[in-house]
């Protein structure tokens, strides 16, 4: 039977076990990744040649289906030549951890192979930009559409049905008449992060404000609070932590219809980085590309709960995945030192 203070439903474990668990969530991928990687017998479908031996076609370095290694020796070997070496692998598809990590650093000091190409920290700061901008826009019309459709029933009756059906539609099918109204550059890349999201974003806050205490807005009525004041008095600030919760969750969101959107007309940013390295078959810098952007989403993510707790110091303090990470790694590194 498992420990109840690991398992126990509703709990939370002690913070040393919780720190193990939260950089396990992140060492198990890893590990996994790396048993696949390093560990000839787990899959390895391939065999890279180290020698040719006599077999024409084969050059050192080259990938084959064992099959096809397998049958081209036994060729060689029955035409009395001599027989091509190699070792099991893997696809290029799939580098193993070591290469992924040294892309993480020369991906940004490798210069651009063509001369109109972006370096990496440019096309990531493109994408930001992109992102940042579309959701300030969604957010600057959603939220307070938002706050009135959970607030005033009548006006839920006029927007949702619409958003609701709308919210149904693909953001990338109105990428073709983004370009047409809003030209080729960064308009309609932006107009599509604002689809992405604005709709999903009015149904998500209106459903919040939705859960406001009954009883607080009975006590501000009988205390003679009118509509306005009970909307910007006693509604709004009971359902801020939820709301500002539903922002950081919204913006994941918004990063998930990047990759549509910066194709929409010139292919800009990190999309057309890693669309271009693997074209080039630079695996290790695509999976480069794809860490960084889950590091900003994280580093974002947890900046913004960082934030949220000096904003609103009331609230209950879940623990933070980023601090449980470096203080465990913090105290791991005292003990050994």
């Amino acid at each position: 039977m498992p420990s109840p203070r690991w398992f126990a439903i509703g709990r939370e474990p002690p913070p040393r076990r919780r720190n193990v668990l939260a950089l396990l969530s992140f060492l198990l991928p890893l590990l996994l990744w790396s048993a696949v990687s390093y560990v000839p017998w787990i899959w390895h479908p391939l065999m890279r040649v180290n020698d040719a031996g006599t077999v024409e076609w084969f050059k050192p370095g080259l990938l084959v289906e064992r099959a096809v290694f397998a049958e081209e020796n036994a060729k060689a070997v029955t035409a009395g030549g001599r027989a091509a070496t190699g070792e099991r692998a893997n696809p290029v598809f799939l580098p193993p951890p070591h290469a992924v990590g040294r892309a993480l650093w020369t991906a940004f000091t490798t210069k651009p192979v063509l001369r109109d190409e972006l370096w990496l920290h440019q096309s990531l700061l493109l994408s930001i930009r992109t992102i940042f901008l579309g959701f300030m826009l969604s957010s600057l019309f959603g939220v307070p559409l938002g706050i009135l459709c959970g607030a005033y029933p009548p006006v839920a009756r006029l927007f949702e049905p619409v958003i609701d059906f709308v919210r149904y539609m693909p953001a990338p099918a109105f990428g073709a008449l983004a370009v047409a109204v809003l030209d080729i550059y960064a308009a309609p890349k932006i107009a599509i992060i604002v689809i992405g999201t604005f709709f999903q974003q009015v149904l998500v806050i209106a459903n919040t404000v939705r859960r406001h205490d009954p009883a607080l807005i009975e006590a501000a009525q009988t205390l003679g609070a009118g509509p306005r004041k009970l909307l910007l008095h006693v509604i709004i600030p009971s359902c801020l932590v939820d709301l500002y919760n539903d922002q950081r969750i919204l913006l994941g969101w918004a990063w998930t219809y990047l990759i549509v959107a910066e194709v929409v007309g010139v292919s800009t940013g990190i999309t057309f980085f890693i669309g271009q390295q693997a074209k080039y078959r630079n695996f290790d810098n695509v999976y480069a590309a794809i860490i960084i952007i889950g590091i900003i989403g994280l580093v974002t993510d947890q900046g913004l709960a960082f934030v949220g707790r000096r904003i609103f110091p009331w609230q209950p303090r879940a623990p933070s995945r980023l601090n449980a990470f470096l203080s465990l790694l913090g105290r791991k590194g005292g003990k050994t030192a």
